[in-house]
């Protein structure tokens, strides 16, 4: 199967609370497989990917940030996945961006983007759940992005990872 190449970028949307905004997905090829995973998508032809990522916050919850509200570059991943039949091999970039209580309340989660539901996750869930959560180890690797990251820090890379066929994606 051919894969599609894809840069995205991807935001680690905290609360006032340190909890994490995950969207849930589904393969609708595949039964009962489903994973959590966090705001964001592709960048367009163009766009950098911080204004990747502030575009997807507006669409995908109908909160407008600044670019200026989001974080340094914190993680980076890239990944194979199938999914609906289609394969990727996807490079994707991580920030943060907080919000307020009010900013939350005013959310309007797209249910395009949403389909299957969303959650703010707070790190003990997180570390419970059997759910599939992309990327692995985010219970683990969240908590040290709950403080200020210096805009010096180089990106912590979270690996290749082969979903391999069959496999969810995010």
């Amino acid at each position: 199967m051919t894969l599609t190449r894809r840069l995205t970028s991807r935001v680690l949307l905290l609360d006032d609370r340190d909890r994490l905004l995950l969207l849930c997905g589904r393969d609708p090829r595949r039964a009962g497989a489903r994973w959590w995973f966090t705001v964001g998508g592709g960048v367009e032809d163009g766009e950098s990917h911080p204004a990747a990522a502030v575009r997807e916050i507006r669409e995908e919850t109908a909160l407008s940030l600044p670019v200026a509200r989001l974080g340094p570059l914190v993680w980076t991943r890239r990944t194979v996945f199938h999914v609906d039949g289609r394969g990727f091999d996807q490079h994707e970039e991580y920030r943060v961006a907080r919000v307020t209580a009010g900013e939350r309340a005013r959310m309007e989660i797209d249910p395009a983007e949403a389909r299957y539901g969303h959650h703010w996750w707070s790190v003990p869930e997180l570390a419970a759940t059997d759910e599939s959560v992309r990327p692995h180890r985010m219970a683990e690797l969240l908590p040290a992005l709950f403080r200020p990251v210096p805009a010096d820090r180089p990106p912590l890379y979270l690996g290749h990872v082969d979903e391999g066929p069959g496999q969810e994606g995010s």
